[in-house]
Formats: structure tokens, sequence, C-alpha cells
């Protein structure tokens, strides 16, 4: 009599329910490729590297973030994760917003606003760390996680420093 056992594959993405996934991000601030990466053990560490580009400017950037994701008990497949990381890019031209107020004078102590958006067509260097918090949701029965979050960063480049707010969606096929 011959019996045969059957071990399961053990993921190691602890609760996540894949090992790797690439796919699409797309944001209001960037947009790009997104590829995870969970790291072995069980422990719900992963890599994840953005290639994205900002918006109306032309040029990419590099992100990687280090991620910790912790399972939502209550509903299977969902994840709640959070990191931190850094990003470097080059942009030729940049859209960036000029708020100036001038005082109009003694009449009705009123000032004048001006809002602008300036552009110009020099080459930046940027770089910068970001933080990211969100949620993602591995699909039962289908090789695709859906994930919302959110990516402020700070970024520097020609000189000039800026905090941003990025939030996104993203769709990955996951194997």
């Amino acid at each position: 009599m011959n019996a045969h056992a059957q071990s399961k594959r053990k993921s190691s993405s602890g609760d996540s329910g894949y090992s790797t996934g690439i796919g699409l991000r797309g944001g209001g601030y960037s947009s790009g490729l997104t590829i995870k990466h969970f790291l072995s053990g069980k422990n719900g560490v992963a890599i994840e590297a953005l290639v994205t580009t900002e918006y109306k400017a032309r040029g990419a950037r590099l992100t990687l973030l280090g991620e910790k994701h912790k399972a939502i008990s209550d509903v299977k497949g969902l994840q709640f994760f959070y990191g931190a990381g850094f990003h470097a890019g080059a942009y030729q031209g940049r859209y960036y917003f000029e708020d100036a107020r001038y005082y109009q004078g003694h009449k009705d102590d009123d000032y004048i606003r001006r809002y602008d958006y300036r552009y110009d067509d020099a080459t930046y260097i940027a770089f910068g760390a970001d933080l990211i918090l969100g949620l993602e949701y591995k699909l039962a029965d289908l090789p695709f996680v859906v994930g919302v979050d959110y990516k402020p960063f700070f970024e520097v480049y020609n000189g000039y420093t800026g905090f941003y707010n990025d939030a996104a969606v993203s769709l990955r096929y996951t194997f």
C-alpha cells in the first residue's frame, strides 16, 4: 500500500495570499508601474518599487518602499499596510504654483491677490523621502489584488523643497 502526502506550497507573504504582484498605479499626483514582493517568512514585510511619472512633467521617478502588512481579521483577503522609503528622478519642465499678494493702497486696505501656475523648461534632478499608508484586497479565486493608498512625500529639486500629498488606486497581477 502506497501513501502519498501532499504539501501545500507555503506562501512567503504571510497572510497576503501572494508573493509578488506587478501592475499599474493611478494617482492624483503621479501614476505608473508598481511591483510588490513579500520577503520570505510570515512577518508580512514587503518591498515595493514604483516607476512613475509626475502629472504634467516630462520625466520619471523611481520610488523604493519598505512596507509592513497586517491582516484585517474580519475580512478575508483585506490588509492594512504602512511603510517608508525614498525616491529619485529627473524631469524636464516643471509646473508650480505661485501665490503672490500685493498691498493695494491706503484707500480700502485691500490686497490684490495673484494666483499663477508657472512653467519652466529646465531639467531637474529630484530626490526625497516617502511615507505610505493603505489598504489592499486580494480577490478570491482571481490572481489580482486591488489597493488604495495615501503616499505623502518630501522632495528636493534644484535647491527647492516641497511637501506633496499623493493618493492612488493600484491593480496588480499576483503570482
